[in-house]
């Protein structure tokens, strides 16, 4: 008994808009008790229709009555608070300010279960059951509740709008159907709808589609950025080795200058001090000499004059020969040759610099074209590359502006270099390959291989790390005279085509396509790669087997 007690003052204290404990009570006309805040609502939305009513018991009231606060509740709530009684659970049956309501319940009116469309009204689960158990209600058409049903009727007729005007494009009842809209398109509404749908169902299968199209772009550009972020932390992380090893070379020249010029400037002070003390000492001795002859040509006396006179230690000339010649020793040969260095160095930085392309990546994933079909097309994307000789095996000699190599019988005289295959007989371009770009390769001989490849491929030994196609860091189209086959980290594919000496290469970076052609007359597609490529490529060729065989990258036509 106490709980149920409890449970009936929750219900008593509580206001039935907002269910939670009264705040700021007010009562109104017919004896109900609201939050202040919520009546306020309820009745600021009935403003516009002049008449305002109680949620509960729905009398109306006009004009609209002035709210005072019920200090009694307010008291009784705030000690009901201090002794720990809280409000009562919301009872989600009730509609709420913004809920759809039974239009059958009365009093406290519980949430909509479901509107009906012929019916123009919405139920409760409890009144609901008669559209369920009544056979003549059972073909009604039931919605999701809505506050909005008012809106199926007519305003010309008070019917129920069942029919669609294509030729106005609106709702009408079957009355309007016999006057104003006689004679247009119309159909059911029902029909409309289904027709609709139908195009609904299409546009969200090709919204759906482009969302995943975008998804797909959206990952390659980050891919795209996490490629640029990698070969650009590379980049900077190799330039700051090769510049602290500049610095610290320069660094080790300029105490070695710095040193000698010291050594030298010691060595010059001594020999000048040396000569200095000696020509102090003779000036000595010369100013005692000449102080005895003064004192003696003042004697009066002839006879000390005489005596003195011929101990007097004879003058003679000094046996030391000095040549001084005042001519300050000169560093000038060597500011000269640091000079020259100087300017030598800014030469070079000048001159390689300008190569130093930082073109920005082209980047129109989400504007992509199609592969072109012409070979007029792709030469819209032609590439002018030459062969990085730092890279070209010994054996390969590069000539016509290094853009074609020769697999030659002896070794070339090429400097040591960290990027020189030293094993296979291969070479990679100096420009690196991004964004959309095409490029031509002539070949003449038994055989050669097409290649790109990532700058950190391996370079030394024979390794399959080092081997054009036989790792995940490169892909090889083999061309010899009876066919040809695409090779990538160790998987070969069959490749059919016309035989041709020429070889076009279609690479979309950012689209992960890499594309071999047979050029002749016609473009015909060798093999296509789909792919993700993480970071630039570039372009790589190896002669495969007799002395003699060149391989050419075709200049841009």
């Amino acid at each position: 008994m106490g709980r149920k007690r409890i449970k009936l003052d929750k219900e008593i204290w509580s206001c039935s808009m907002c269910l939670d404990l009264l705040k700021d009570p007010v009562t109104i006309p017919c004896g109900h008790n609201y939050c202040m805040s919520c009546i306020k609502a309820h009745w600021d939305k009935e403003d516009e229709k002049k008449l305002h009513s109680c949620p509960q018991c729905r009398q109306t009231f006009t004009p609209r009555p002035v709210l005072v606060k019920n200090t009694m509740l307010t008291d009784l709530v705030e000690e009901l608070k201090k002794t720990g009684l809280q409000a009562a659970p919301a009872d989600h049956c009730y509609a709420g300010p913004e809920d759809v309501a039974c239009d059958v319940c009365t009093g406290r009116r519980r949430k909509a279960f479901k509107s009906c469309l012929v019916c123009l009204a919405s139920y409760c689960e409890k009144h609901l059951q008669r559209h369920y158990d009544v056979p003549p209600l059972k073909n009604h058409k039931l919605v999701e509740p809505s506050n909005k049903l008012q809106e199926n009727i007519c305003s010309l007729h008070d019917e129920v709008m069942k029919i669609f005007c294509r030729t106005d494009q609106q709702c009408i009842c079957y009355l309007c159907l016999m006057d104003e809209h006689k004679g247009h398109d119309t159909v059911s509404a029902a029909a409309e709808r289904t027709e609709r749908q139908r195009e609904l169902e299409g546009s969200r299968l090709n919204i759906q589609q482009r969302i995943q199209d975008r998804e797909k772009d959206v990952k390659l550009l980050h891919q795209e950025v996490e490629a640029i972020n990698l070969s650009a932390d590379e980049t900077v992380e190799i330039s700051e080795k090769i510049f602290t090893e500049l610095i610290r070379l320069m660094a080790r020249r300029r105490s070695r200058v710095k040193q000698q010029v010291r050594s030298q400037q010691r060595t010059e002070v001594s020999r000048v001090k040396e000569l200095q003390e000696k020509l102090e000492q003779e000036i000595t001795e010369l100013k005692r000499n000449d102080a005895e002859l003064q004192k003696l040509s003042h004697t009066e006396d002839l006879n000390q004059f005489l005596l003195n006179y011929p101990s007097l230690s004879p003058f003679s000339e000094s046996t030391d020969s000095f040549s001084i010649n005042i001519r300050p020793l000169s560093f000038e040969d060597v500011t000269a040759a640091v000079s020259e260095i100087r300017d030598k160095l800014l030469d070079v930085l000048r001159e390689k610099w300008t190569n130093v392309s930082l073109m920005p990546t082209e980047v129109n994933v989400l504007l992509s074209q199609p592969e072109p079909k012409t070979r007029d097309g792709f030469l819209k994307y032609s590439r002018e590359l030459t062969l990085d000789p730092n890279t070209a095996h010994p054996w390969l000699s590069l000539s016509d502006g290094n853009r074609k190599a020769t697999l030659m019988s002896e070794q070339q005289s090429y400097s040591s270099h960290p990027d020189r295959f030293t094993e296979c007989l291969q070479v990679l371009s100096r420009e690196s390959l991004t964004g959309r770009c095409y490029w031509e390769v002539e070949w003449r001989g038994e055989g050669v291989i097409v290649a790109v490849a990532y700058k950190n491929i391996s370079r030394k030994g024979t390794g399959e790390e080092c081997i054009f196609g036989i790792n995940n860091k490169s892909w090889a189209l083999t061309c010899v005279k009876n066919g040809y086959i695409l090779f990538h980290n160790k998987v070969h594919t069959p490749a059919s085509g016309p035989q041709s000496s020429i070889v076009g290469v279609y690479l979309d970076h950012n689209a992960g396509i890499l594309s071999f052609y047979s050029v002749s007359e016609t473009m015909t597609l060798l093999h296509r790669v789909q792919t993700t490529f993480t970071r630039p490529l570039y372009a790589g060729l190896w002669l495969l087997y007799s002395f003699g065989d060149t391989v050419e990258l075709c200049k841009r036509q």
